[in-house]
């Protein structure tokens, strides 16, 4: 049935809808390197169609001068596709090899405070309490450091599958960096206080362990991972640090162009710290809790923060030489 005011596309307009697409196609082939995502979408959707009809104009053995154009515009569009992809994954593996290990770098100042405001407070308050019996008694009452110590710190490492509870344990982390990060636009503050907070329940832990006389069975189970989280989490703290001094002391940066500087470097290190927190807390779930002999599981936390730390420091200062900046979303360096 005809629909009233419809009418049947003639050999001419369908002739128009191929050569406006073939436009589009050159037009967004001309501007590969700086598309949107929708755009992205759009030139994949003529790349397909300008296929298919290359391969019917070829079955039913159409005009040779439309073949060839539909063949040149389907070559380019297929370079620029699959070669951005080869540029897609370029930029990730220089995100690994370039801007995160620059951006920490340049933060190393903010990350040695950030050391400070973690360990300090967990070597005093360990200390506190590994030598002191009035400090352990005031701590806590006793029922509950006697269940802490006995049960519940090692109970809490197999308390789930190994994976669900890698996976809790990435999730509370990443909340952790992201709070040490953001917090600090609030002129460092509440990044200090995260810090010192984080630090000092951890020397409360193992000052209790240590007063017992269990300091081997504490290092032993919070070593694999351990390492490799606090590390996290300082660098973390010094991405927030760097964000709120930018708000201190701008230099000669109006406060708005320091913010949007020391924000777009501190970001490059939070989602370069997502995947370290993923490598930690697959080592918490799948090392730390289980039979393997001590020394092992210390070995692969040892290992770890090991290959984290020759990352930065062997990347980190070759990348800023090359004025890399460690900006999310700022062009790479130009390499000799």
């Amino acid at each position: 049935m005809a629909v009233y005011g419809s009418r049947v596309p003639s050999a001419d307009d369908l002739e128009d809808d191929v050569e406006a697409d073939l436009s589009r196609l050159r037009q967004l082939v001309g501007n590969s390197r700086h598309l949107t995502d929708v755009e992205s979408l759009e030139l994949v959707g003529l790349h397909r169609n300008t296929a298919t009809r290359l391969a019917t104009a070829r079955t039913d053995r159409g005009d040779p001068e439309r073949i060839d154009r539909l063949s040149q515009a389907l070559a380019r569009s297929h370079q620029a596709i699959y070669g951005r992809r080869l540029r897609d994954r370029g930029a990730v593996r220089r995100f690994f090899v370039e801007s995160f290990p620059a951006a920490v770098w340049i933060h190393r100042q903010q990350v040695g405070l950030a050391a400070v405001s973690l360990l300090g407070p967990a070597i005093v308050i360990g200390a506190w309490l590994a030598v002191s019996p009035e400090a352990v008694e005031v701590s806590a009452p006793a029922y509950v450091r006697e269940a802490y110590i006995e049960t519940d710190f090692e109970a809490y490492y197999s308390s789930q599958p190994a994976a669900q509870f890698a996976s809790q344990v990435f999730f509370n982390n990443v909340l952790v960096a992201i709070q040490a990060f953001a917090l600090g636009v609030l002129l460092c503050l509440p990044t200090i206080w995260v810090l010192v907070r984080n630090g000092a329940l951890l020397g409360m832990a193992g000052g209790l362990f240590t007063a017992a006389g269990r300091w081997q069975q504490f290092w032993g189970l919070i070593t694999p991972h351990g390492l490799l989280e606090i590390a996290a989490i300082t660098v973390a703290g010094g991405a927030g640090l760097a964000l709120g001094w930018s708000l201190i002391a701008p230099g000669d940066r109006t406060r708005t162009a320091a913010l949007r500087e020391e924000g777009q470097r501190s970001v490059t290190v939070v989602l370069g710290l997502i995947g370290v927190f993923a490598v930690a807390a697959v080592i918490e779930g799948f090392v730390t809790g289980t039979a393997l002999p001590t020394v092992i599981r210390v070995s692969i936390g040892v290992l770890a923060l090991s290959g984290f730390g020759a990352w930065i420091l062997t990347l980190g200062p070759a990348a800023v030489a090359r004025g890399v900046s460690g900006r999310l979303g700022t062009a790479p360096a130009q390499h000799p």
